[in-house]
């Protein structure tokens, strides 16, 4: 299935990036809020993502606990 792109901006729906990276919403969102939304502010209802976005977000769902990385702990 072809993604519909906007051709202007480049830009995704949060269901396109989804579906691009293999995950459901639901861990899209859990990733963002985890990644980027952590200092207590809210996510946008209408996110758009750029490639840019996606593919950092793809790398996050990939990603494993790894004892030599020091994560940074979570914002309060």
């Amino acid at each position: 299935m072809r993604i519909a792109k906007d051709r202007e901006l480049d830009c995704y729906s949060e269901a396109e990036a989804a579906q691009m990276i293999g995950i459901s919403i639901t861990r899209l969102h859990m990733l963002l809020d985890e990644h980027i939304f952590n200092d207590g502010s809210m996510r946008p209802p209408d996110l758009r993502l750029r490639a840019q976005d996606i593919v950092l977000i793809a790398f996050w769902s990939r990603s494993t606990e790894n004892p030599k990385v020091l994560r940074m702990p979570r914002r309060s």
